[in-house]
This record gives C-alpha cells, sequence and structure tokens, in this order.
C-alpha cells in the first residue's frame, strides 16, 4: 500500500486491503481502493465508515455498490462492455493473442471498442486502464536497465534491414533490456532479436521462417501464426518489452515481446517509451513516427543535464542526412549543449552497439 500526502491512501489489491482492515482500520476515508474485487468483502466494508473513500473500478457483492454510495463513497466504475480492466501487471502477447482468430483477440476488441464514441464512463475507463499500465511498466522498469530501438513499422520480414535490426537487437539484448514501439517492422525484428539473445545462432534461421509471412497484410492471423511457429521452434528467454498503442491498432502488436505495456493514449506511450529508455536509443531508418521520436528524445536530452543525457544513436548515414535530414538539424541543436558528445550518425548496426553497449 502506498501512502501520498495527507490522508490518501492507495490500495490496489485484495491483499494490502485485508492486511489494513486487519490491522484494525475503521475509516476509509481517504482510501483509493482501485480495481480491487471486493465481492468476497461484504462484512469488512459492512463494517467500516466508507464516507470519503474512493472505490475505482472495483467489483462489489450484489447491492454493495449502492450501499457505499449511499454512505458517502465514491464508485467509479467501468462500463460492463469494456473489453479491458485496470491492471496489476503488464500484459502478455498470449493475453492479446488469445483467439486464433484475430478478429476475436483481446487486442482487436480493444481496439474496436477505442474507435466507438465514448462518454465521461468510457473516458475513465481508459484512463484507469492507462494509468495502471503506467504503474505496471514503472515497477517492472525500477529492477531494469532499458535500451531502446525505434525504427519504421513497414520493414517487412523478408528485407534484409530486417535482419539487421533483429542483430542489433541480439546484440544490445545481451547487455540490457530491449524496448520498442511494440509493433511490426523493425520493432518487431528488434523484439526477436532480444528475445532469441541467449541463442544467437538461430537468429539467422528464426528470420528465414518469419519472412515466408513478411507483413500483417493482407492477413494478421497468418503473421502471427508464423511468429507462433517461431517462437515453439526457438524459445527463447531474453525479456524485452514493446509499448504498442491502441491509437494506432491497425498495426498489431508483435508476439516477440515478453512484457507489454499497451497504450490507449499515444502521447503518453510516446514520452514514456523514451523516458524508459535510460541505455539510450538506436534510431533505425523510419518515417513520422521515428522522426517525431528522434526529436521528442532530443528534447528531452537538450534540456538535461550532462549525466542525465541518454545517448542516440542515428543509423544510416546516407537514410539520415539525404532521405530524411534529421541529423544536420540534430546536430545544429546540439552544438554547446551537454548532449553534443551523446549524439552519433553511424553506418552500421554494429557501430551502434559498440555506442550503446559502452553505455552499459
Amino acid at each position: 500500500m502506498k501512502r501520498s500526502r495527507g490522508r490518501v491512501v492507495h490500495v490496489d489489491s485484495l491483499e494490502e486491503l485485508d492486511r489494513q482492515l486487519a490491522a484494525g482500520a475503521t475509516s476509509l476515508r481517504g482510501w483509493r481502493v482501485r480495481g480491487v474485487d471486493l465481492t468476497g468483502r461484504h462484512d469488512a466494508l459492512a463494517r467500516v465508515r466508507v464516507s470519503g473513500a474512493t472505490f475505482l473500478a472495483c467489483r462489489f457483492a450484489p447491492g454493495d455498490d449502492e450501499r457505499v454510495r449511499a454512505a458517502g463513497g465514491l464508485v467509479l466504475q467501468v462500463p460492463d462492455d469494456a473489453p479491458v480492466e485496470p491492471r496489476d501487471r503488464l500484459y502478455t502477447a498470449g493475453e492479446l493473442y488469445d483467439t486464433r482468430r484475430y478478429a476475436d483477440s483481446l487486442d482487436a476488441r480493444a481496439y474496436a471498442w477505442s474507435q466507438r464514441p465514448f462518454g465521461a464512463d468510457e473516458a475513465l475507463a481508459r484512463s484507469l486502464h492507462d494509468h495502471t499500465i503506467d504503474l505496471a511498466l514503472e515497477d517492472w522498469t525500477s529492477t531494469r536497465h532499458l535500451v531502446g530501438v525505434m525504427g519504421g513499422h513497414r520493414l517487412e520480414r523478408d528485407h534484409p534491414g530486417y535482419a539487421d535490426a533483429a542483430r542489433l537487437g541480439a546484440a544490445l539484448g545481451a547487455r540490457a533490456v530491449v524496448a520498442t514501439g511494440g509493433g511490426p517492422g523493425a520493432m518487431e525484428a528488434a523484439n526477436l532479436g532480444a528475445r532469441l539473445a541467449d541463442r544467437a545462432d538461430d537468429l539467422d534461421e528464426a528470420v528465414a521462417l518469419l519472412a515466408g509471412v513478411p507483413s500483417y497484410r493482407p492477413s494478421i492471423d497468418a503473421w502471427v501464426q508464423r511468429a507462433r511457429e517461431v517462437l515453439d521452434r526457438f524459445p527463447g528467454r531474453g525479456e524485452n518489452l514493446g509499448i504498442p498503442t491502441w491509437h494506432y491498432g491497425h498495426e498489431p502488436p508483435n508476439a516477440f515481446a515478453t512484457a507489454i505495456a499497451k497504450y490507449f493514449r499515444n502521447s503518453m506511450r510516446e514520452a514514456i517509451l523514451l523516458q524508459v529508455c535510460d541505455r539510450g536509443i538506436a534510431f533505425l531508418p523510419g518515417a513520422g513516427g521515428t522522426v517525431q521520436e528522434v526529436f521528442q528524445d532530443a528534447c528531452e536530452n537538450y534540456y538535461a543535464d550532462e549525466p542525465t543525457v541518454a545517448p542516440m544513436v542515428l543509423v544510416g548515414a546516407t537514410y539520415w542526412t539525404e532521405t530524411l535530414p534529421a541529423w544536420p538539424l540534430l546536430q545544429r541543436l546540439a552544438r554547446g549543449k551537454p548532449m553534443e558528445q551523446h549524439v552519433h550518425l553511424v553506418d552500421s548496426a554494429a557501430d551502434a552497439v559498440d555506442l550503446l553497449n559502452s553505455r552499459t
């Protein structure tokens, strides 16, 4: 249980609630009980004063929610048709792809629900979900050092750049936890490489198998199934992170991230994705989203003290100086700032590994 300023007490599990009640609590004023199943605690709730308490997305025994409201408590509920609820842990690919047919999966249902017109209850449900994902991610990253790999979602599995991104993920994953945006393309490749960091000799064969279904278009089902087959054959143990969003729900999350922090709000997701990468970020060729990430990360580093600057490595000199010339502007921006010595342009993934692994 966490306390904040004043009398606010945050309770996120049934065990925390039982422990506090067993210690003799008689009033829940100032408590914030979030996402707890209270269906078996009718008697316990009846014995305490609930005026001034807030229950967010909790489940109650029949009639208890009305009794709590009548006694002065605030009950905020997630709509019954919401496919997701507040959580105390990150997702796994198995949870998001919980059916063989993607259209029936939790991921697809959540995306469809997010596209509907919504009112206050739905907005609350999304905010509560994203808030608990934020807390779960904070807990997950608190004991890990992360290095980011950003890049284009259009990179197909049979493109040489996919294999390069996978090797980059494997090399970085041997020293730190790799984090990506959790989607297809370069993101999937980096998560795959990190997943197989403990069996890098199998990586080329895994990429070759994936190349038989190069894209999630026209069939997400075939794309996910091929990833499942690769994991069945090469069950890599390397933990790694994906941070996708239902804002881009038409792009399915990749199956190779071992932990998935999926958000509804893309702005929150983008900021957090960059913030958790304390060991720096490699930026592979990409378009609008990748360019946004380059300069959003640059903004964080621009105002940072040198000890807190996270290295930025743009991979692909021709791409970042001619195709999308972000490098000249980034270089000019960094001039004379603490970040100047920590922004790099390289031609190969191997050079990016050398720079970023020197930080780990």
